[in-house]
């Protein structure tokens, strides 16, 4: 298995991936610095609670990204072996489909890991910039950087699944466009005072069988 992940990780080596990565939490924390920038005085009063008001705002545009995020970046890491017509030499190594599935799936959710790592430390970044104070809410923070991918595993599963599975990327493409923007319309959805930890643990349930459903169709699949 982490035979078969480093070997995806070198096959993004000079990709526009990366780039990407770091694009969507830096257009994300950029947007609301300026946000910021331009209407500071309104924003920043003194009765308010400045990092609690800071995160809602990033919370604003995460889940957009993130969906958009883990369609484009789902389809980009399976399309190499679809532009290539590779997927016929990776089935012939002696590794389990399994094991090739779950890497790319791991590979999808440590690209995204990492850019809500920067989501983290770039709200901290601003906060600090802004004048907030160096008390900042640091498992607030965290929560909010890392439970909406979370959340999003059970989608995260499927565009995996549709990804590696279509040789043309335009259902995939188009499917994680439709659903990332419902997930603006989600939050009107959820009932008031709904405890976010809760969907965080639907999620991975969620995910996980998603996962083993796109696993086994992969396993039975004639993948071309």
């Amino acid at each position: 298995m982490i035979r078969i992940l480093k070997s995806d990780l070198l096959k993004l080596k000079r990709k526009w991936i990366w780039f990407l990565v770091f694009l969507g939490p830096f257009g994300v924390i950029g947007l609301q610095g300026v946000n910021y920038g331009l209407r500071y005085d309104w924003l920043v009063r003194p009765e308010n609670d400045h990092w609690k008001n800071l995160l809602n705002d990033v919370n604003m545009l995460l889940p957009l990204t993130l969906m958009l995020g883990i369609a484009i970046i789902s389809s980009m890491t399976a399309g190499i072996e679809h532009q290539q017509n590779a997927w016929k030499q990776v089935l012939a190594l002696p590794v389990t489909r399994m094991s090739i599935f779950t890497s790319k799936f791991i590979l999808n959710l440590l690209l995204l890991a990492i850019a809500s790592l920067l989501v983290l430390i770039e709200t901290i970044i601003l906060g600090l910039l802004l004048k907030f104070g160096i008390d900042f809410p640091l498992i607030a923070i965290a929560k909010n950087s890392f439970y909406p991918l979370l959340t999003a595993l059970p989608f995260l599963a499927l565009q995996t699944w549709l990804s590696i599975t279509m040789k043309n990327q335009s259902l995939p493409l188009t499917t994680g466009i439709l659903l990332a923007l419902f997930s603006m319309y989600l939050p009107l959805l959820l009932p008031e005072g709904y405890e976010p930890l809760t969907f965080v643990q639907a999620g991975v349930g969620v995910g996980t069988i998603i996962f083993f459903l796109g696993a086994i169709d992969f396993m039975k699949r004639d993948v071309k």
